[in-house]
């Protein structure tokens, strides 16, 4: 029987609660099933050739479509209606429930029976499990689970934790009466006053299973994967988890702008949907126009009318191939590049920029500015990690510690989209070139390079993966605007993303696209757009730059030496830049004021000193 037991955002299935990741509901604990279990039935699909091409090179070539998680519109007050059983399978995780009556604390597995599960068809966030031990009020008390979980870095493997195992410190008692209860001592709530306790009268604190002490204690991992229902060969060193740790899931995503194939709108979806439409241009005219409404995507094309989209089958016919080399298949940048710098304004209903004038004071070092009004993103979910994040640049991220999605190769991957605006600012090339071959710039890049490759060492990477000195400057430079963005545009920071394109030698680039995208259809509001005009830019800029001289944390802040602690950023912190993850690509690493204003200890190798 399905049973309903809460409510997620389409796009919260990927970038927080994705296939394998924990959710933790009012009454409940729940593992998001893999992609095996998913019906498909509501699932749309999703065209964004450029996104499969790369899923594919990642995950293979069976890989046919990418599809929004299954969804249908609530019906009225209908609470039996088909769509309360169209949603995302999942299954109860961990398996231990504890007792909260504080008599009772019983510890014991679901599948002993010992709980039962109550159900609630009008208010899924009630489900609940219960103990039948009678509690204060002769009322069953509700069973939460339990606090802790196993997990290890490799292949994502979470399992239960070993409290009969932890509790006899390795040694599983065989019969006699062995009840496990969790009892709290005190009200801090740490891992200290967490005692494990056995009705053979021995108790262990959870102390005992967190840091250093839990690689001593704990077995090895048994490699299992709840979200698949699988064991596999592991035998590496576990790590004890809280429930709900934010290091418990890590998405793998790729992500996409639609970009403009045609001039024109027809054209556009016709090269959209050319998969299904190719098939009707080896046909003739006759038999590709009978079968067109037999189509998936027809309902998109039939305001134009048959005739129109035959012409329009046969100019995309007509034109060169223009697909991109495998070996270009993963590089997303660019293709976004190439549009964004585009003379010509683009009016399409996915993507729509227009150029303005550039800042006055600014063109010494700002070659152009483009609004884009209207755009669409789509980003695909192809693994995730535990534990540790994977590196934050995902299209060439190490795959070895990838979790699968599915017991199978998959087959089609979840996606979302999301509609939105943004600004677009190019650098000036030869200004940017000038500022990387400056001495002071040079000694710079050292210190933080060599940051970087200690912070690899101390991961077991494999040396590389420096994104360069230009990166670190420009990535910097979209921090310090989306502060300044929040403040003038009425979005929240959280909301305001960048996308950074930096690149040297031959086709370079060097500029940033900050911008803003919800799940509506219809996109956002133009709160960010309007700042892109020179007369508002400019200033803003401006005062950006006077407030990222200082920080509330110097001179700790500005005298942070990368090489120290091994990290990937220098004069940073959550003081001065450092963003939500939602809004940066590199989760905080790759940051620099130093690079783009003077700070409190000097220094000449600022890019606006």
């Amino acid at each position: 029987m399905t049973i309903r037991v809460g409510e997620l955002r389409p796009n919260q299935l990927l970038h927080t609660y994705g296939v394998g990741a924990v959710a933790d509901l009012p009454n409940l604990s729940v593992i998001l099933m893999g992609l095996d279990f998913w019906d498909l039935a509501q699932a749309r699909i999703l065209t964004e050739d450029r996104l499969l091409a790369a899923v594919r090179r990642k995950l293979g070539p069976q890989v046919e479509t990418l599809r929004t998680p299954p969804y249908t519109p609530e019906e009225g007050n209908d609470v039996f209606g088909d769509w309360t059983r169209v949603g995302v399978p999942v299954a109860a995780f961990p398996r231990y429930l504890r007792c909260t009556d504080g008599r009772c604390n019983r510890l014991a597995s679901i599948d002993s029976r010992l709980f039962d599960l109550v159900p609630s068809a009008y208010s899924p966030d009630k489900v609940r499990y219960v103990h039948g031990c009678r509690g204060n009020g002769n009322r069953r008390p509700l069973a939460v689970p339990a606090r802790f979980v196993l997990a290890c870095t490799t292949d994502g493997h979470l399992d239960d934790f070993p409290w009969s195992y932890y509790v006899h410190r390795g040694h599983v008692p065989e019969g006699g009466d062995h009840t496990l209860q969790l009892v709290e001592r005190g009200t801090s709530g740490e891992a200290a006053n967490v005692f494990v306790v056995c009705s053979c009268d021995v108790s262990r604190p959870m102390a005992e299973a967190i840091g250093q002490a839990g690689e001593r204690n704990l077995p090895a991992c048994r490699g299992r994967h709840p979200h698949l229902g699988t064991f596999e060969t592991c035998g590496q060193p576990t790590r004890t988890l809280a429930l709900g740790a934010t290091n418990g899931w890590f998405a793998m995503q790729m992500r996409v702008f639609s970009l403009p194939k045609a001039d024109d709108e027809l054209d556009q979806l016709v090269a959209d949907h050319w998969d299904a439409l190719g098939l009707l241009a080896a046909l003739d005219e006759h038999t590709a126009k009978s079968f067109m409404p037999t189509q998936r995507c027809w309902p998109e094309l039939a305001v134009y009318g048959a005739d129109a989209v035959w012409a329009a089958i046969q100019r995309h016919t007509s034109r060169d191939d223009d697909s991109a080399d495998d070996e270009d298949e993963l590089d997303l940048a660019s293709p976004e590049w190439a549009a964004f710098i585009k003379d010509d304004d683009v009016e399409l209903p996915d993507f729509t920029t227009k150029r303005v004038r550039t800042p006055q004071r600014e063109r010494s070092w700002l070659q152009h500015v483009t609004l884009v009004p209207r755009l669409r993103e789509v980003s695909a979910l192809y693994g995730f990690t535990r534990i540790d994040a994977p590196e934050w640049d995902v299209v060439r991220t190490d795959d070895r510690r990838r979790a699968r999605l599915s017991r199978e190769d998959p087959t089609w991957v979840p996606c979302a989209e999301m509609r939105g605006e943004g600004i677009f600012l190019r650098f000036k090339e030869e200004r940017v070139a000038e500022w990387e071959r400056l001495p002071e710039v040079r000694e710079r890049e050292k210190i933080l390079r060599e940051g970087h490759e200690r912070w690899r060492a101390a991961r077991r990477l494999e040396p590389g993966g420096w994104p360069g000195i230009r990166y670190l400057m420009l990535h910097t430079f979209a921090h310090v605007l989306i502060r300044e963005f929040a403040l003038e545009s009425g979005y929240n920071a959280t909301g305001i993303s960048e996308r950074v394109y930096a690149r040297g030698g031959e086709n370079p680039m060097a500029g940033v696209l900050l911008y803003t995208a919800a799940p509506d259809s219809e996109g956002t509001l133009g709160g960010l757009v309007s700042l892109g005009h020179p007369d508002r830019l400019g200033p803003l800029i401006r005062q950006a730059f006077d407030a990222t001289r200082l920080c509330s944390s110097d001179p700790l802040c500005s005298e942070h030496d990368p090489r120290d602690h091994e990290r990937l950023y220098g004069a940073a912190c959550h003081a001065c830049l450092f963003a939500a993850e939602t809004s940066c690509e590199r989760g905080n690493h790759y940051l620099d004021r130093a690079l783009v204003v003077e700070t409190l200890i000097g220094g000449e190798y600022g890019f606006f000193t």
